[in-house]
Parts: C-alpha cells; structure tokens; sequence
C-alpha cells in the first residue's frame, strides 16, 4: 500500500512520486490550498492539496485529525521561508496526485501533541496513547535495547530458553499471582516471580549459558518503579567466577548505553562493600552523582549530655551520623522544617543540625538549638570529621542504624539533586558483599537478603548455623545513578549448604521438602557451580529515555491499583467459570473476597 515512511521521505527523494499511509496529525486551511501533517511510526510529512485537483482536493475537505489515509504525490522543495528544521522532512513536501480515506476517526480525547494529559485518560485510551511520538520513541528505544542484549548474548554463547509461566507456589518474598487449576480440583499453580529456580535446573541440564527476556509476576503494593507484571533480562552461566560474571556484565552494559543513546560508561565500573555503602552512603544503592557522604559520630557520642544522641549511640544496632551541605547555612528554618518532615517518612523522629557562621569565633561562630547540650570539644571533633566550612550546614541523624542511614541517605539524594550539588552524569557501580540474611523485627527470624538460593562467602558457611548474621554471600548488585538495575549472585550447588541455609532461615525439613524439594533432588545429581543476574528492562529502558515511571516504557501497563482501564481488567467472571474451577466466592457485606 505504501512505497515509504512518512518520516523518511527527505530531499534524497525531491522529484519522485511516492505513496504514503498514516494518521493525520494536523489539517490547515491556508487560503484554498489544504495542508497535511501526515504522521507514522517515522515521523511527519507535510502533504499539500491543490485546489486544481478537485478530486483530491474534495476528499481532502472531508478529512479530519487521526483519519487514516492512502496518499499518492510528488515530493518537491518546500517553499522559501517555510522549511522546518525540526523535522527530517522539513524541507520538502509531497503534492497530492490522489488521497484516499482509508478509515475515518472520531475525534480523539485529545491531542497527539498534548504533554498535559491525565494519566488516568492516557491508559483508558492507550491506543491511542501509543500513537503520540514521545510514546512511539519510548517503545522503540525498548525494541532496540532488547535487541542489542539478545545480540550481545548471542554472541557470547548464551542460549534464549523459555521457562514455564504456570508453575509451582514458593512463596518465599512477595506475593504469588495464583491461577486455578481446573483439571486439578483444589490446587492452583502460580505465576513466576522470577525464573530463578528453572534457570538453576537448566544449568544442571548443561545449558550452561542461558538467557531469557521474560516476564515476571508479583502481587505486591505498586509504586512509580514496580508494576504487578514486569520484564527481566535473566542470565544465568556455570562455571563463572563472580568476577567472570560481573565483568561479562558490565560490557553488556556498556555497549548497551553507547549503542542506543551514545553514553560511554566508565571501564571498569568502580565497588564497593555493602558495609561500606551504608556507612558512608546510607543506602545499599547509591546515588554517585551526589558527593556528599555519611560521617560517622557513634563514637563521640556515647557518653554526652543530649539523650538523644547518647542512647542512640549506646543502644544495641544505634547510630548517630552527620551529613555535611556546602552552603547549607543558606537555608531557612522553613526549608530546614520541610526536611525533617522529610525524613519523617523513613521513621526519623527529628533532624537536629548546627549552621556553621564563623568558625573563627568558635562555639559563638554556630548556630543550633542543641549545642547547650554538647561540651566543646564534641563539637570541635564533629567539625573536623565533617570538614565544615563558613556557611556549610550539619545535620544530624541518630536512632536504630536502619532509620538513620534510609533518612540520611535520602536527605543526602533529596538535598544533593535540590542544591545542584549532583553532577549530570551517569554513575554506575557494583555493590558487594552482602550480608546472607537480615533480621525480621515482626516475624522474630531471620529472611534471605536477596533469595535463599545465595551462596554463602568462602569460608563463611559456618555463620549458617552458629551465627547467621555474620554471614556474607557472593552477591553483586549494579547500580546506576541511584537505581538498582541489575541483582545478582553465585547460587548454591551443593545440597547440605542450600539444606543449611533453610534452616537459618527457619524453612523446617518437611517445609523445605514441599517447596522445593525438586530443587533439592536435582542438586544431588552433578550440579555445576553456577551464578547470574537479571536486570530490570524496564527500569533501564526508563532511565534511557527520562521517563518519570516504568508505565511509560511498557506498552500496556496497570495502574498503582494494579487495574487495567483500558480493558477492565480485573473484572468478575461467570458463575459457569467459576465451577469449572472448583471455586466458590464468599460474600462479606457488600464486597467479594
């Protein structure tokens, strides 16, 4: 039907008669000659029709915006004065020779230009969403990114596998999405969290390079970065060390940001130790755009006059730190008000702070409500820890370490991108050494950090069972600008060490046996040493384009209700259905459970 692309017609093609298809994007009336703005995937042409032509020119009357059309033209030079150096095609334009109305529209609910649109609008009619070109460069950008990967891949001996969508419940971190089994009354199977026990199984099969661009479920309270359904770049290798594995990575990566958006990624990317990260970051996925850091006062503050700080420091698991602003002197007590609130989120219960005005002056030369409470020479040593200038600003955190470094760590982010303290870079690096567990105040044991299919480091297997929280695991994370963008780990081969990590984690033998004992049996039979990594497509595809949320890189997605408005969905079903699967629903008041 069509000889080009609207968008690729340019003055390589000036004197040819061309046939085009697309939307209309635009029609104007300028003084009896009818101009077009004929859009596609590629971009925009304008079409001119001549009055002269009266065929053409009658149905070119009748056409309004998002109509489909067939159009036959010329391509000529478009007159002096009005070239479009925006555009590709803004330099020529095509004369109709025949157009025809191939579908018509109703009139849309809004402009394909339109930047303001409510979101809730945007996802009800998605379809026509899609059309907008900011939305049809988010989604091809995504098709380029996976293609470089599966290239990339490709050739270094990776094998795309598919892995089950219905599979076995192993609720084991977020919630399953479970799917009733008709044919099995009573039982359901589940939709994957990740392909992470199937990929295991594949390297005791001897695929021992395997990759998958695959979607994943969870059934978790949704935010801007999550989505009930997402998409994973699973990798999976045997007989790679974790530097093997991680460096393979990071050339993925790099190639990656260079091929599809022309950014060099340094080489090596730098590391860093979970332990470090939280004690100078606050955050096991920092942000290195940002150059402020953590100073440690635990120490100092031990035995001084100001409960607050004294308890923290003295408490089991405390601690008491400071973040430095350059310049922060500046600040309002309104501003400074608006951070505490800020903090307030991460469990903070205030933000003390000193302004420095004059260190020439001493004790005078600082401002705060809680000097009283500290003897000089704590204040002098916080001033040379955090190397304060005239007019910088410290602020405090102390409590429970996990409320200090999450409200220090992202006032440090908030505070640094606010301030332009931030370079305009991109900044990855690998996080590693992370613990194997973490404690869960609520349910009193301990949870695997990442999952419990992490190896434990040389040497610590031990920890497993005497002490589980000096246990480190060989797991890397990669991080870019802030965001987690990949997660990985060397897995556990060995049956006894995969039994004693259950036990650490209080999955009884009988518990284990359920879950997982395929798992179990399998690594019995040859299983190789083995690790990998998944990414987050579209977390990275996000970043790529500067898109606010995932929802803006994923064709169809839901919304934070985890609801489609486009189709519906979740929507009841028929009674019919309902005892085809042996299901029942229990009315309480006037909702459905």
């Amino acid at each position: 039907m069509r000889t080009d692309y609207c968008g690729a017609i340019n003055t390589r093609h000036l004197g040819r008669t061309i046939t085009l298809c697309g939307w209309v994007h635009r029609r104007r009336d300028h003084g009896g000659v009818i101009f077009i703005d004929l859009r596609d995937r590629e971009g925009i042409v304008q079409v001119v029709c001549d009055p002269d032509n009266a065929a053409a020119f009658s149905v070119a009357e009748k056409i309004r915006n998002e109509f489909v059309l067939g159009v036959t033209g010329t391509v000529r030079h478009r007159p002096e004065g009005t070239v479009n150096h925006g555009i590709p095609s803004g330099g020529i334009e095509v004369v109709v020779n025949t157009i025809e109305i191939l579908n018509p529209s109703l009139t849309p609910p809004f402009q394909m230009d339109d930047d303001n649109l409510s979101e809730a609008v945007r996802l009800e009619y998605r379809y026509l969403d899609l059309r907008r070109p900011a939305m049809q460069h988010n989604i091809r950008l995504r098709h380029r990114v996976t293609m470089t990967v599966r290239t990339f891949l490709d050739q270094h001996g990776f094998i795309d596998v598919e892995t089950p969508m219905l599979t076995k419940s192993t609720p084991e971190g977020a919630r399953d999405y479970l799917v009733p089994s008709r044919v099995n009354a009573g039982c359901f199977f589940a939709l994957p969290q990740s392909p992470q026990l199937f990929k295991q199984l594949l390297m005791i099969s001897g695929f021992d390079r395997y990759y998958q661009i695959t979607r994943c479920f969870r059934d978790e309270d949704l935010r801007a970065d999550r989505q009930p359904e997402f998409t994973q770049i699973d990798i999976e290798t045997s007989f790679l060390q974790e530097n093997d594995i991680m460096g393979l990575m990071e050339d993925m990566i790099r190639r990656l940001f260079a091929d599809v958006i022309n950014v060099d990624l340094p080489d090596p990317f730098p590391r860093i130790s979970y332990a470090d990260a939280m004690f100078r970051y606050g955050s096991d996925k920092p942000d290195l755009r940002v150059p402020l850091e953590l100073t440690e006062l635990t120490d100092l503050m031990q035995a001084v006059p100001f409960q607050v700080f004294r308890d923290a420091a003295q408490k089991p698991g405390g601690r008491v730190a400071a973040l430095r602003i350059p310049g922060g002197g500046e600040l309002s007590r309104k501003e400074i008000d608006e951070y505490t609130q800020f903090v307030g989120i991460y469990g903070a219960k205030g933000l003390a702070y000193i302004k420095i005005n004059d260190l020439t002056k001493g004790m005078e030369g600082l401002q705060s409500p809680i000097l009283k409470f500290l003897p000089e020479p704590v204040v002098q040593s916080i001033l040379e820890r955090t190397r304060a200038q005239n007019n910088d600003l410290v602020f405090f955190g102390a409590d429970k370490a996990k409320v200090v470094n999450d409200a220090l760590g992202a006032l440090r982010v908030k505070i640094g991108h606010e301030r332009g303290l931030a370079t305009n870079s991109w900044q990855p690096l690998w996080v590693v050494d992370f613990p194997m567990f973490e404690w869960d105040e609520e349910e009193k044991r301990w949870q695997a950090l990442h999952h419990p299919f992490t190896s434990p480091s040389q040497g610590h297997e031990d920890f497993l069972a005497n002490d589980p929280g000096k246990a480190l695991s060989r797991a890397y994370d990669m991080v870019l600008n802030g965001m987690e963008i990949g997660g990985g780990s060397i897995r556990i081969h060995q049956q006894d060490v995969q039994s004693k990590v259950f036990q650490a984690l209080n999955i009884s033998d009988e518990e284990a046996r359920l879950k997982f004992g395929f798992l179990l049996d399998a690594l019995q039979y040859g299983a190789p040493p083995h690790g990998g990594i998944a990414f987050g497509l579209d977390r990275i595809v996000a970043m790529m384009t500067g898109a606010d949320s995932i929802r803006d890189v994923i064709a169809f997605p839901k919304t934070q209700r985890a609801q489609d408005l486009l189709t519906q969905a979740p929507s009841t079903v028929e009674e019919k259905q309902l005892r085809e699967l042996h299901i029942r629903l229990r009315k309480t008041g006037s909702t459905t459970d």
